[in-house]
């Protein structure tokens, strides 16, 4: 069976599976975001919170979740956590959905003004 995306064979239910938890937790905005900002290099909790606008605690109950997914890692440096995702498929995949929007909004934004 091959990867290549366009085949015609469905992929099998453990990677569909797989793929919907990944998106149910890339569902919300604030994981999303964090998972953006990782995409841009590794951050501690602390950046993380100030960057996307959320409280310590939100944050960190967060990461977990994303952490717990394989969505995203850490490693200690001194006294801090460094989060960042390791995986350069899910940083496509969000840059790849987020530009789109991006671009989609930005024509409608410039006829506003």
């Amino acid at each position: 069976m091959t990867s290549a995306v366009g085949e015609s064979e469905d992929p099998p239910a453990e990677v569909l599976a797989e793929a919907a938890a990944a998106f149910g937790l890339l569902a919300s905005s604030a994981r999303l975001h964090i998972v953006w900002v990782l995409a841009q290099g590794e951050c501690d909790v602390t950046g993380l919170s100030e960057r996307v606008g959320g409280a310590l605690p939100a944050v960190s109950q967060h990461l977990t979740k994303l952490k717990l997914a394989g969505l995203v890692r850490s490693r200690r440096e001194g006294r801090r956590q460094v989060y960042f995702v390791d995986d350069p498929d899910v940083v496509t995949v969000v840059r790849l959905m987020v530009g789109q929007l991006t671009a989609r909004t930005a024509p409608a934004t410039a006829w506003r003004v």
